[in-house]
């Protein structure tokens, strides 16, 4: 199958020029990336099978850059693709001939750590390893894993709603996330969640986690860290069949056994090791 990408809006094409300048005067000096040749690194994220050039790219640093930027274009009918570090296969950052990229990768600062309530208030930029690295002192991690770690943002990990090879026992980013700040698509800046476990109301937070960039830009996220378990231990299991190892996975999910992870390889994967 071959992705389609949307046909280009010529009128906002014909307004390119006004719209660099404008987007200038919202984020000055190197935030704003226009020439074509310093555009190609940014035309796909981790799906490099689909690439195509974004009008122009767009790096804020502040909420309120971000809050101009998106009310800009809500007035003037451009279309927005927000982009982390652009390590996503499932093409979510692909941009568009006629939009804005929206980059965060200058929110790249953990804003506060508060070990006794067990959270990091971080921005989108910052990624999934660095969390774990700034809180390893006090013998505490970040959970979610996916295996770009060491590259994907926390603001790609709401987006997609990454999980990881942990994620059996400790879940999703949507159940490490305990609240976001976020900037509407008209430049309203809300909050939902905070450093609490529990609030009242509709859970409008699990929405925004998985929502790809379609209702709000997140500019901060509070995160729940957890302690590191005392001690780890890998146990490899041989089986006849892949029945008989999945019936075993099942028997000890069914005792109440959540371990760390669970993997499976078969005889393909054995012998290509």
């Amino acid at each position: 199958m071959t992705l389609k990408m949307p046909e280009p809006d010529r009128a906002v094409l014909a307004r390119r020029k006004r719209i660099v300048a404008a987007l200038s005067a919202i984020v000055p000096g190197e935030g704003v990336i226009s020439r074509e040749k310093e555009l190609k690194p940014f035309e796909s994220d981790g799906l490099t099978a689909y690439r195509q050039t974004p009008m122009v790219v767009v790096l804020p640093e502040t909420t309120k850059q971000v809050s101009e930027i998106l009310r800009y274009c809500h007035d003037e009918g451009i279309r927005v693709v927000p982009r982390g570090a652009g390590t996503s296969l499932s093409g979510g950052a692909l941009p568009l001939e006629d939009g804005v990229l929206l980059v965060l990768a200058k929110f790249n600062r953990i804003r506060a750590i508060d070990f006794e309530n067990r959270i990091a208030v971080v921005e989108p930029g910052v990624t999934n390893l660095a969390v774990s690295h700034a809180v390893a002192h006090e013998g505490f991690y970040y959970a979610p894993d996916p295996s770009s770690q060491i590259a994907c943002s926390i603001g790609g990990n709401v987006a997609e709603n990454s999980g990881g090879v942990h994620c059996l026992k400790y879940g999703m980013t949507t159940n490490n996330v305990l609240g976001c700040e976020m900037v509407l698509m008209n430049g309203e800046v809300v909050r939902l969640g905070g450093p609490h476990l529990d609030s009242g109301g509709y859970d409008l937070l699990g929405i925004i986690n998985g929502s790809e960039g379609l209702l709000a830009v997140v500019t901060e996220v509070t995160v729940r860290i957890l302690k590191k378990p005392e001690t780890a231990r890998a146990v490899l299991v041989g089986f006849k069949s892949s029945e008989g190892a999945g019936a075993c996975v099942g028997k000890i999910i069914g005792a109440g056994i959540i371990p760390g992870g669970m993997e499976m390889m078969d005889r393909p994967a054995i012998h290509a090791t």
